[in-house]
C-alpha cells in the first residue's frame, strides 16, 4: 500500500533535520523541532526549476505542481533540499499557476535555501515568548519556523508584493501557528506591533532604515544583509540594543547573504566570460597571491573601497571584474603573476586593499555608528591609527511597481 504524503513529508523533512545536523549547520533544539514539524509542502506547493542554461534570454522554466502526480517526488526532493525555491515570476498573482514549461520573465520571490535559513535563524537566538519581525518573508518558511519557536500571536511578517502577501498568509492560516503577514514597505517595519524582540530582515540593504532601529526593544536583536553592487561578498549586520537602550552594530563578512530588495540591479560578470576567455589581458608581476575565500573580512572591505567589482566564481582562475569600465583581472597561471585588461587596474586596487586590510590587524568583523555626527552610518575596523573605515551608501529606494 503507497504511503500517504503526510507519512512521506515526515519522512522528508526529519532527512532534511538529519543532513542539517550532520552538517554541523543546525544546532539549535528549538529550530530542530520547528524543522521536523512545520510543513514545507504547505508553504511551497509549487515551484519553478530553471530550464535554460546561464545568459539565456528569455529564459525557460518548468513549474512543478506539487498536487499533480507526476510532478510530485521531484517537488518533495526540490523543497526539502538546500535549494533556493523559486515560486513567482514578475510578481504574478499565484493563485492558479499553469503547470509545466513556461518562457520568459524573472524571479521576483523566492525562499532562501535551507542553511541560510538554519543560520540566520539560529543567530537569532530565537525563544518562546519573543516578538519577532520578519521583513520581505516571501512564502513564510522562516517566519513559520520562526512562530513555531516564539508562540502564536508573536511572529509577524511585513511583505512588499500583495499576491505574495495573501499567498502566504493562507498558506501560513493551514499550519495553524498564529503567524500574520501584512502588505507594506518592509524599509517602514511594522510600528502598529512594535517594539520586538527579534527583527530579521530577508532582503538585502545598502544601509539600516532607521525605524527597524526604532522598533527594537531593549535586549532585541536584528539582523539583516548589506548589500553593495557586487553580490561576490555580502555583510551580515547584527545590531542589538541593550537593556540599558545603547544600540551596538556589528558587521561580518559571509559566503552567502540575502539578496536586494526588488529593483536593485547587480553587476554581472556573465556578459564578459567570453571576452575574457579569449583575452585575459596582459601578464604582470604581483606579490599578492589570490587571498583565500574564507577571508571574509578582507573581501567585505574590498566590496566597498574597491566597488564596483564582481567575481566569476566559474572561473578556473580567481577572475575580477568591473563591467561598467570593461576592465578585469585574471589571476595565475601561477601566485607571481597576474593579467590585466582595460583602463582600470582592478588588481592593483586589491594589492592596496590588502595592503591596508594588514596593516589594520587583518579584521574579520567591523563596527558600525548606525548614527553618526554626519547623520549617515560609518563603518570602522576599531584596529587603531590605521583602520579600515568607510560610509555605507545611503538606503536605496526602489519605486514601488504597480500591478
Amino acid at each position: 500500500m503507497a504511503l500517504d504524503l503526510h507519512t512521506v513529508t515526515s519522512g522528508q523533512r526529519a532527512g532534511m533535520v538529519d543532513r542539517l545536523t550532520a552538517d554541523g549547520v543546525l544546532t539549535d533544539a528549538l529550530l530542530r523541532n520547528a524543522l521536523l514539524h512545520v510543513r514545507r509542502e504547505v508553504l511551497l506547493p509549487h515551484a519553478y526549476v530553471r530550464v535554460s542554461g546561464p545568459g539565456a534570454d528569455p529564459i525557460d522554466w518548468r513549474l512543478l505542481d506539487g498536487s499533480h502526480p507526476d510532478d510530485r517526488q521531484e517537488w518533495l526532493e526540490l523543497i526539502h533540499s538546500d535549494d533556493s525555491i523559486l515560486l513567482q515570476r514578475d510578481g504574478e498573482p499565484l493563485d492558479a499557476l499553469p503547470r509545466g514549461p513556461v518562457t520568459g520573465g524573472h524571479m521576483t520571490s523566492m525562499s532562501t535555501y535551507t542553511p541560510a535559513t538554519v543560520e540566520a535563524l539560529q543567530a537569532m537566538e530565537l525563544g518562546p515568548g519573543q516578538r519577532y519581525l520578519e521583513l520581505g518573508p516571501g512564502p513564510g518558511v522562516s517566519l513559520a519556523l520562526a512562530a513555531a519557536v516564539t508562540g502564536p500571536g508573536l511572529a509577524t511578517g511585513v511583505e512588499r508584493d500583495g499576491h505574495m502577501t495573501a499567498f502566504a498568509q493562507r498558506n501560513l492560516d493551514r499550519l495553524s501557528l498564529g503567524a500574520a503577514v501584512v502588505e507594506g514597505d518592509a524599509l517602514e517595519g511594522h510600528k502598529a506591533r512594535a517594539p520586538y524582540d527579534r527583527i530579521h530582515s530577508g532582503i538585502g540593504v545598502t544601509s539600516v532604515p532607521e525605524p527597524w532601529v526604532e522598533q527594537l526593544a531593549a535586549g532585541g536583536r536584528l539582523l539583516t544583509t548589506l548589500v553593495t553592487r557586487t553580490p561576490s561578498w555580502p555583510g551580515q549586520l547584527l545590531v542589538s540594543r541593550t537593556p540599558a537602550g545603547t544600540v551596538q552594530a556589528v558587521l561580518r563578512g559571509r559566503p552567502r547573504g540575502y539578496r536586494p530588495m526588488l529593483g536593485y540591479r547587480w553587476l554581472s560578470a556573465l556578459d564578459h566570460r567570453a571576452r575574457i576567455k579569449a583575452n585575459p589581458g596582459r601578464p604582470r608581476p604581483t606579490r599578492l597571491t589570490p587571498p583565500p575565500d574564507d577571508a571574509y573580512g578582507f573581501w567585505l572591505a574590498a566590496a566597498y573601497l574597491a566597488p564596483g567589482l564582481v567575481r566569476d566564481f566559474q572561473s578556473e582562475t580567481m577572475t575580477l571584474v568591473a563591467p561598467e569600465d570593461d576592465s578585469w583581472a585574471v589571476a595565475g597561471p601561477d601566485n607571481g603573476t597576474v593579467r590585466v585588461h582595460g583602463s582600470r587596474d582592478v588588481w592593483a586596487e586589491l594589492e592596496d586593499v590588502h595592503a591596508r586590510w594588514k596593516q589594520a590587524g587583518q579584521p574579520e568583523q567591523y563596527r558600525v555608528d548606525l548614527r553618526d555626527s554626519s547623520g549617515g552610518q560609518h563603518v570602522t575596523s576599531r584596529a587603531g591609527p590605521k583602520a579600515l573605515a568607510w560610509a555605507l551608501p545611503p538606503l536605496a529606494v526602489v519605486p514601488r511597481q504597480v500591478p
